[in-house]
């Protein structure tokens, strides 16, 4: 087991704290494994940083101009350059420029195929990985990350002197059993793409001329069920990383004012150009994180402060030795939808043995969980909390009805998502 956990720990930042703070257990055949806390964790700690086995920008993202580094995925446009393009507005000047870090004079293209670098050191890591093969190769498809995810894991054991190595990395994350992974890349591809996964695993296994066990069919399949299981979003932004540096400035209140008014009045012309993409964004392979297990109440979450690939996990709440520290699948709009849209959510190819809370989270902030399949009485889940004189009197009113199904249930609580806020800080 000791082996494993430094295995699982290898591409952590600080590998020593980390192992001190937390470890990986098997749970059982349905939850496999998860991410336990070896001594207490306070609110807002940093769990531990990590960077990944593989990352990459999404295409269609670089395609609309948005500048990342190819390795870090760092933001490449300075905050001013940013602000511009995504206000529409070529003349607008940032105040404070100097805060920004990107240096524009640091970066490198490949001398080969021409991708940018933020620096010299990313330039020479991405080629001592994989990117010393991989732009002879492969010819990159128009698609979004996780075929890219696909070329940069078989290009890493293509290009490893110890091959062994990298593949027992790679097989560290989340797998499934056979028919799980054909149902997942179903999902990812859908009806219409099925036939393709095939014609994929043809082009993979002619561009790298060599075996691995990824090449045939069934191995192809567990590689993309693999990929799209695990990938992590990666966000990078050069003008958020701006605007954090402002907040951080000891300022008189007016100047403050007048700052904060410029910044509000920027992302009102930002929303308005360009909507809500404000960012570089990607997906990467992240080995500890990926044991992190799913709960519509996290303990933990995800976050790229330093404008690049390192993933952040820190504590939402205090956390006790021994309990499991869990993340959501889903981001804060989907936690705020009714728990009918919650379970179709994570019935997706990454939360396919997710149990659902049945409260939503608006409403009740102590969750029961149930198997999908089960009929049960809202009678039994309501009479723990029936006694609370605020109750919002739609629960009081309907608390005794028999439910017959679950779907039944979720689109009977999604009417009654309004309840009063002093009744859910009761609970």
């Amino acid at each position: 087991m000791a082996a494993s956990q430094d295995v699982m720990l290898s591409f952590c930042v600080d590998t020593t704290k980390v192992c001190n703070c937390v470890e990986v257990r098997f749970i059982d055949k349905v939850k496999g494994k998860g991410l336990f806390a070896k001594k207490a964790i306070k609110k807002g700690d940093t769990i531990f940083v990590e960077r990944p086995l593989v990352s990459s920008q999404f295409l269609w993202n670089s395609q609309y101009k948005y500048k990342a580094c190819e390795y870090c995925l760092s933001a490449l446009e300075t905050a001013q350059d940013n602000a511009r393009r995504l206000s529409g507005n070529p003349g607008l000047s940032l105040p404070h420029t100097e805060l920004c870090k990107v240096r524009p004079e640091l970066h490198q293209a490949c001398p080969q195929c021409q991708v940018m670098y933020c620096s010299n050191e990313c330039r020479q890591a991405a080629a001592d990985q994989y990117h010393r093969d991989a732009w002879r190769s492969m010819h990159y498809p128009p698609e979004t990350s996780s075929i890219m995810l696909m070329a940069r894991m078989v290009a890493t054991v293509k290009q490893a002197q110890d091959k062994y190595c990298w593949q027992k990395l790679f097989f560290q994350l989340c797998s499934r059993a056979a028919n799980e992974e054909e149902e997942i890349a179903h999902k990812l591809l859908g009806e219409k793409f099925q036939g393709h996964l095939t014609l994929l695993q043809t082009l993979f296994t002619t561009g790298c001329p060599f075996t691995l066990q990824w090449f045939t069919l069934e191995g192809f399949r567990s590689l993309f069920a693999l990929v799209g299981t695990n990938g992590q979003g990666i966000g990078t932004s050069s003008l958020s990383q701006w605007v954090q540096a402002c907040d951080a400035l000891e300022l008189t209140s007016q100047q403050r004012e007048q700052l904060d008014s410029f910044i509000d009045q920027l992302y009102k012309d930002i929303e308005k150009e360009t909507g809500d993409f404000l960012n570089c964004e990607g997906s990467g392979l992240f080995l500890l994180q990926s044991s992190c297990n799913h709960s519509c109440i996290p303990k933990a979450e995800a976050s790229f402060p330093n404008n690049n690939f390192l993933l952040h996990l820190s504590a939402l709440s205090d956390i006790s030795p021994g309990e499991e520290i869990c993340i959501s699948y889903l981001d804060c709009c989907q936690r705020d939808r009714s728990c009918h849209s919650r379970q179709k959510l994570l019935r997706s190819p990454k939360c396919s043995i997710c149990k659902i809370c049945v409260f939503h989270s608006n409403c009740v902030h102590k969750f029961v969980y149930i198997p999908v399949t089960e009929h049960f009485s809202f009678a039994k889940i309501i009479h723990p909390i029936k006694g609370h004189s605020k109750m919002c009197s739609f629960v009081s009113q309907y608390s005794t009805i028999e439910v017959s199904s679950f779907e039944g249930a979720c689109n009977w609580h999604a009417d009654c998502r309004n309840v009063h806020q002093s009744f859910c800080q009761r609970i």
